[in-house]
């Protein structure tokens, strides 16, 4: 029966594997659509019987995709959702039940148990769920209206791969200012490419460089934006391979990184140095070609999709609710997150 409830979140696990479901965006959107899903129309009673329910999914996309945390962090977003309302929803009845002596004086009863019915729940949850659908809508365009406020005219802006948020914020900046971008290859999977050609459409003045160029170049630059795939609860990154030696150079030439991160890519969990949690590594024909020949058996070749980029090389970080430094993510996560659910 179990494997059956769960027919919804595996057939996410393989839309993500295969490239179905392929920005965090579309793996944001389709994971609220599998919970609203869950709550309309699942078999639940209580409150605990939903999240329950929930906490399978966690653990299935956790035990299938360990590197992938977009899913995860909305999941244990709505855990925490649930529990307000539920807590909200007993405080309101116990009010008009209750004198207010005893309100002040005894023990919140239903603090840690949501074994109780309470039939508001899941209308509370929907409407609720319709709203945070909006925010996830409109978060690209949110963070991208700051970009005046952090890209002055004439400057020289740095950039790697390709992110769809960077891409908008770039050009919801060239709108009004003038300036330059160097966009990092990204090899080798070279999805700067596409980054430049986007960017040069929109009449933003657009350089690609190799990789091996970027510190050489790193001295012209004003600041570095880029995208990132998760953000640490220490406020490291889990950003594609070859941001952190854009990061290192960065620092040596003391130039700002700005990172561009929707709320859902903030993550409880702290680096891990096991590769298998925290990496992955993709084809090496990506690398080494299969037409390199004879070398092919006389080397061993890795191509990690991620690096670790450590706080201390993040200038700051920019979602829709504004700029923050690295040391305020745990505020963050504290407003995200409900404590009981960092471990499941």
């Amino acid at each position: 029966m179990l494997e059956t409830e769960l027919v919804d979140v595996i057939n996410l696990i393989s839309d993500i594997r295969h490239g179905k479901v392929y920005t965090s965006y579309d793996v944001a959107i389709h994971t609220e659509q599998l919970i609203e899903k869950l709550i309309s129309e699942g078999q639940w009673n209580t409150a605990e019987d939903l999240m329950v329910l929930i906490k399978a999914r966690i653990n299935r996309i956790m035990s299938a995709l360990p590197q992938e945390s977009t899913p995860v962090n909305i999941m244990r977003h709505i855990l925490k959702i649930i529990r307000e309302l539920y807590d909200t929803g007993f405080k309101y009845k116990s009010e008009g039940q209750q004198s207010l002596h005893h309100l002040i004086t005894s023990n919140v009863d239903n603090a840690e148990d949501y074994s109780k019915p309470l039939p508001s729940l899941r209308s509370s949850l929907l409407d609720h769920l319709a709203e945070y659908k909006t925010g996830l809508e409109l978060s690209t365009d949110n963070i991208a209206t700051q970009a005046l406020e952090h890209i002055h005219a004439d400057e020289i802006i740095l950039t790697v791969g390709k992110s769809n948020t960077v891409e908008k914020f770039l050009k919801h900046a060239a709108e009004k200012r003038k300036f330059q971008v160097i966009v990092v290859e990204a090899a080798p999977l070279y999805h700067g490419h596409e980054m430049a050609i986007n960017l040069t459409k929109s009449n933003i003045q657009t350089t690609v460089i190799p990789d091996s160029a970027v510190f050489a170049m790193m001295s012209r630059v004003n600041k570095v934006i880029i995208g990132t795939h998760t953000v640490m609860a220490n406020g490291g990154l889990r950003a594609a391979c070859g941001v952190h030696m854009v990061a290192l150079a960065a620092k040596r030439y003391s130039v700002p990184i700005m990172v561009l991160a929707h709320m859902y890519k903030l993550s409880p969990l702290h680096l891990c140095y096991e590769q298998d949690a925290f990496n992955i590594c993709a084809s090496p024909a990506d690398v080494l070609p299969y037409s390199s020949g004879p070398i092919i058996n006389k080397v061993h070749v890795y191509n990690p999709v991620f690096d670790y980029v450590p706080p201390d090389l993040v200038t700051l970080f920019i979602s829709h609710q504004g700029g923050n430094a690295p040391s305020y993510v745990y505020r963050l996560l504290s407003e995200l997150y409900d404590p009981n659910d960092n471990e499941i």
